[in-house]
């Protein structure tokens, strides 16, 4: 399972940016999720851009994001019209016919940050394969794949409950019927799997029915009460028995220290949502792998290995070890 964050996104373009050539002129982004890869390429060439309506219509956005409403492309000589991913090139394809039937008075290029393996045959520049399976941080929730996903409710589709609501009693059932969702994926969910308890399911599926999440099944713990689920610790274990049984390709985890044993347990990714992170199988034996490298390079050479690592965190801004520290977190 290929993963790429916003984060992603912005180093790809920025790379990209690099390897374009001088030619181009203009930056057309395909809506949706293409004008914010056109909006970092422009950025970091410092030119002008456009969406495909804008380029259709004589339209440039300049400075101030204001639209100047009149025809301007005397001095456009090559744009470039841009999309975050291409696979089957379908949508690639439309944009490229819709433009086909304009005489532009300039060259018209192709390309995407981000193309699976057949899918660099329908730009002419791209910056990173990215092989499926795949999802990108921008559309986890609103992509097929969540039919074919276990979801986990709270920490994800809404808020966790605070430590005077989840009483087991009249506040947490108040707090399952009136929390706000966070978000509604727009794709049908496989699979809800959530640790609540059997007793709150019909107060669980009315929220759910009310605020249009569609699902396949829901999936929770029959045990009579929350000190009974407390009294089992077993969180993820329960959540890697529904994810092995089920086939289901992901699982998206709010929690990152039950993401990283459900990942253990299963030998499958998980999707950490907290951390915005995705989980592989091995991922602690890896980390405590490197931790112990690190503890053997310092031990060698204490002011050389403290200044390369003080420049990696720099550069970086990531803590690998944000997992290992959540490990048992029971939330």
């Amino acid at each position: 399972m290929n993963y790429r964050s916003l984060s992603d996104l912005n180093a790809a373009a920025r790379e990209l940016a690099t390897e374009l050539p001088d030619s181009i002129d203009l930056i057309v982004g395909i809506p949706r999720s293409g004008l914010l890869a056109a909006n970092l390429l422009c950025l970091y060439r410092n030119q002008p851009m456009t969406d495909v309506d804008g380029l259709c219509d004589g339209r440039i956005m300049r400075s101030g994001y204001r639209y100047d409403g009149h025809r301007e492309f005397e001095h456009v000589d090559h744009v470039l019209v841009v999309d975050d991913s291409v696979d089957t090139g379908r949508q690639m394809q439309e944009t490229k016919s819709r433009l086909d039937e304009h005489d532009f008075p300039f060259e018209v290029s192709y390309a995407a940050l981000y193309v699976s393996t057949h899918g660099h045959r329908h730009v002419d520049y791209w910056s990173e394969v990215v092989s499926k399976p795949r999802f990108f941080e921008w559309n986890l929730l609103h992509h097929p794949m969540l039919k074919n996903s276990c979801v986990d409710i709270d920490g994800v589709l809404c808020r966790d409950p605070t430590p005077e609501e989840n009483d087991d009693g009249k506040n947490y059932r108040e707090f399952i019927r009136t929390v706000d969702p966070e978000i509604v994926p727009t794709e049908r969910v496989g699979w809800l799997v959530t640790c609540r308890l059997e007793r709150y399911r019909e107060d669980t599926e009315r929220w759910l029915d009310e605020h249009g999440v569609e699902y396949d099944e829901l999936v929770m713990m029959d045990l009579p009460s929350k000190a009974a689920r407390e009294e089992r610790e077993d969180h993820a274990a329960f959540k890697a028995e529904v994810y092995e049984r089920t086939g289901a390709t992901l699982f998206v985890e709010s929690s990152p220290g039950q993401a990283t044993e459900i990942a253990e347990r299963t030998g499958k990714p998980v999707f950490c949502y907290e951390a915005n992170q995705l989980v592989s199988p091995g991922t602690v034996a890896r980390v405590q792998t490197k931790g112990n490298e690190y503890l053997s390079r310092f031990a060698s050479d204490p002011v050389a290995f403290s200044m390369r690592a003080g420049q990696h965190v720099l550069s970086k801004g990531t803590d690998v070890m944000s997992l290992l520290s959540h490990r048992y977190r029971d939330d």
